[in-house]
């Protein structure tokens, strides 16, 4: 498929013969590998990764069958509520909440099936600035080029946010773009039934009208072939757009270049059945504001975790740290590292000062754990004792600090 699509071989730049491919036994069995690998909750049938791991042989024939004879049907799509990234409503001042659909495993067998034959043909369409859900792209990608063109003097910065992007997505629309590179019959009712799975929640259930669900594996890809075309206009237009799935911010030389930008991307909005967030979509001049961006705060030349992504560390540390701790401290050192690991692999591109001062706090929450100890067990080190850092780093302790002076020598600067 690849080699056809590079060498432009596809008669009348469509694809015909699809639908054996995504009930090939073979792809059904890796898309099961992956899915169970996954190790997600149950959809609605109660079924969990390990009753459809016991009978894999059997589940994997039985898709077959359903699908090679077309009488597979997707099942209800189990509605959950999840934390909207920490963020909290300016009238309410609690949490906001998003759904999230939790699809049978045999749908998310099936659907990443689908994905694995659809994928190369809609990502080949697909803008080079688009970094969200792509084979070989992430988000320090995207963050790179962000930090490049600020750099190169595009201060000015328009930053967009979708309102309920992936919940009011025109499916009518979405499938006619579908059909511009897939004239499969089959194929194109398979994915239609996918888009028109029901919503289970609680007792209720119902039939969205618009959207495409959010936590479906064909999702992330569906929701990419929607924004295609804004991509290529904005840059045709002339415009230095980083999007990553419908997150994404425009990047200007001025004020006025960036009231431009906005006026476009209003248009297009509007035109294509979607809505801008009145009070997020703001244009920003970088020197004087920070704008978010994939959990990073930009302002000048400073790039810090966002205020929330800083919440949620400390708010973990915390957890891991309180004053009275029946571990050892061995042992709360190693969950830190644990923590710290993780987070330092995303935000690491931060500059050094944000790593320093977490450094600081972890050992002022130890050195108070060890405070604590030290005043209900006289035997233990005399009180002029301070614990210097180097006693930390024996016990294991991970620096931040040192971690990024070691990535930063490493990578010269570049990501």
């Amino acid at each position: 498929m690849l080699e056809t699509l590079l060498n432009n071989k596809v008669k009348g730049g469509k694809w015909h013969a699809l639908i054996d491919k995504v009930y090939s036994e073979l792809n059904l069995f890796v898309s099961a590998r992956k899915v169970l690998g996954k190790k997600g909750a149950a959809g609605v049938d109660r079924q969990t990764v390990d009753d459809f791991a016991e009978h894999e042989r059997d589940e994997i024939r039985f898709l077959h069958e359903q699908l090679r004879e077309d009488r597979y049907r997707p099942s209800p799509v189990r509605r959950v509520w999840i934390p909207k990234g920490g963020s909290k409503g300016k009238t309410t001042g609690k949490t906001e909440q998003r759904p999230l659909g939790i699809p049978t495993i045999r749908d998310r067998v099936v659907q990443t099936a689908v994905v694995h034959v659809i994928e190369p043909i809609l990502d080949h369409t697909f803008h080079e600035r688009s970094f969200g859900f792509r084979r070989g792209r992430g988000c320090h990608d995207a963050l790179r080029v962000v930090e490049e063109k600020l750099e190169a003097g595009y201060v000015y910065v328009v930053d967009a946010d979708l309102k309920g992007y992936f919940d009011t997505i025109p499916k009518d629309r979405l499938l006619a773009m579908v059909r511009e590179k897939i004239s499969d019959r089959r194929m194109l009712s398979l994915i239609k039934s996918f888009l028109d799975q029901s919503i289970m929640e609680e007792l209720r259930t119902w039939t969205p009208e618009t959207g495409v669900p959010q936590g479906a594996v064909l999702s992330p890809v569906l929701s990419n072939v929607y924004l295609n075309p804004l991509d290529h206009q904005m840059s045709a237009s002339g415009f230095e757009m980083v999007r990553y799935a419908d997150d994404f911010v425009i990047l200007c030389r001025s004020r006025e270049e960036a009231e431009s930008a906005l006026s476009l991307v209003h248009r297009w909005v509007e035109d294509n059945g979607l809505t801008l967030h009145p009070e997020k979509t703001v244009i920003v001049d970088s020197r004087e504001q920070s704008f978010s961006f994939l959990g990073y705060s930009f302002r000048g030349e400073h790039i810090y975790p966002r205020k929330q992504s800083r919440e949620k560390f400390i708010t973990r540390i915390v957890e891991l740290t309180p004053r009275k701790s029946g571990h050892a401290l061995e042992y709360t050192i190693h969950r830190i590292n644990q923590v710290t690991h993780g987070w330092f692999g995303y935000f690491r591109h931060c500059r050094w000062p944000v790593f320093k001062d977490f450094d600081g706090m972890i050992r002022r929450r130890l050195r108070r754990q060890l405070l604590k100890r030290h005043r209900n067990n006289r035997r233990r080190l005399p009180r002029t004792q301070r614990w210097p850092n180097a006693y930390f780093t024996d016990l294991g302790f991970a620096s931040l600090r040192d971690a990024h002076f070691r990535f930063a020598q490493s990578c010269k600067g570049n990501y």
